[in-house]
């Protein structure tokens, strides 16, 4: 099974792109966030995922490990194949989607194409559990177990993060920006501390 490539990239198409491996081109399907970082005749390296089935061998590229991760894991929920996850992570980069499926914000899901309301609500319910261990977050494990507090408990995290949704703020991104205040501020941080904070975090 190939987990990697490193090589030239020959050519770039909607859906993916060709490498160059010493001679050999592998077309490998990649989400848009990995094709905008990548152009022809520079050097580069895919993180892979090789999907086989009887009738063709799948590659699906990846410019970081932490995407390569979310597209395992969205495969595995019953109706999300490779190009839908591609999608997924074409509108959402792997940390936006951690705070979106810990915030359980469906509306986010959905701007990906292919994904309607059900299918996004069946995600989140999915991984609920494994974007809240924040494993798989590029900001790394700390920022992620630290978003998933205002989303899942009480008290004044989850007060601030219900006053920023009702000042039109969505919800995964009022979850992320409370618990980057909860961190900047430390300790046990009252509402009255955690709204401003959060508010200059959102304006960033």
């Amino acid at each position: 099974m190939i987990a990697k490539l490193t090589g030239l990239i020959d050519a770039i198409a909607p859906d993916g792109c060709v490498i160059d491996v010493g001679g050999v081109g592998y077309h490998a399907f990649a989400s848009r966030r990995t094709l905008d970082r990548l152009a022809v005749g520079d050097a580069a390296v895919l993180h892979v995922e090789t999907h086989v089935r009887e009738d063709h061998i799948h590659l699906f590229g990846f410019i970081d490990p932490a995407e390569r991760n979310w597209f395992r894991l969205l495969t595995g929920v019953q109706g999300v194949g490779g190009r839908v996850a591609l999608a997924i992570l074409g509108a959402l980069d792997p940390d936006r989607l951690s705070l979106a499926i810990v915030a359980q914000d469906k509306a986010l899901l959905t701007q990906a194409d292919g994904v309607g309301p059900k299918l996004a609500g069946r995600i989140v319910s999915e991984l609920k559990d494994k974007a809240g261990a924040g494993a798989l977050s590029v900001a790394g494990p700390d920022r992620a177990a630290g978003a998933a507090a205002p989303a899942d408990a009480a008290g004044p995290a989850a007060d601030a993060v219900s006053a920023l949704i009702n000042l039109g703020y969505g919800r995964a991104d009022a979850v992320g920006a409370v618990a980057t205040a909860a961190q900047q501020i430390g300790g046990a941080p009252q509402v009255e501390a955690l709204i401003p904070a959060a508010l200059k975090a959102l304006a960033r």
